[in-house]
């Protein structure tokens, strides 16, 4: 079993860009060999192969294929912010409802679109070993409440992020279940899945 990866995966930071196009190239390789190979047959030199850099330049970021599965969970959380950000700034911050659905659509629409997101979206496929603070949930829960409150003009308090965390866990449950169903997601699923979300969060958005 690789040895668990610090909580910044990477061993270093690309300066030039020039190392950020390669990281880049580096992750986009994991990413579609996580959808040909899963997360069990996947190997760094396959990366570097897939990729068109040397195996050097894998290990100059990475120490094994754990650390890079991470690096890639953190880019795509990164882009779900992004993606929420985008969304957001067309919504007014009056009603908070849109503002839910947004957070849901963003992450149907990485689920469908996003290589590798199926089994790695914002964590890698193995039980958390570093604590509450490095789960996947935790993480995505963390930022979905500084938009949140960012946008709605909220103070962020113990029951909203709470809230939120619950919240975050039933519905990665929930879209689990959609996409066994259809692998575009099971529409009526999708659509208790926002019910679910409206009333639970009522309560601390209201």
């Amino acid at each position: 079993m690789d040895p668990v990866p610090p909580a910044h995966p990477m061993r270093r930071t690309p300066i030039q860009q020039r190392s950020a196009d390669r990281l880049a190239r580096i992750l986009d390789a994991c990413a579609e060999l996580l959808d040909e190979t899963g997360y069990e047959n996947l190997s760094t030199r396959a990366v570097a192969l897939r990729a068109g850099v040397p195996i050097g330049s894998v290990y100059r970021f990475f120490g094994n294929k754990r650390a890079m599965a991470t690096a890639l969970a953190h880019r795509n959380l990164d882009t779900y912010a992004d993606g929420i950000a985008d969304r957001l700034a067309d919504l007014p911050a009056t009603d908070w409802r849109p503002v839910v659905d947004a957070v849901l659509d963003e992450y149907l629409t990485m689920k469908r679109t996003v290589p590798g997101f199926a089994l790695v979206d914002f964590g890698i496929p193995a039980p958390p070993t570093e604590g509450p603070d490095s789960d996947p949930n935790n993480l995505v829960a963390a930022r979905l409440t500084e938009l949140l409150c960012t946008h709605l003009g909220l103070t962020p308090d113990a029951a909203l992020e709470r809230a939120v965390l619950v919240a975050v866990e039933a519905t990665d449950a929930l879209v689990q279940l959609a996409f066994r169903i259809d692998p575009e997601g099971d529409p009526t699923i999708v659509t208790e899945i926002r019910v679910m979300m409206h009333a639970y969060l009522a309560r601390v958005l209201d």
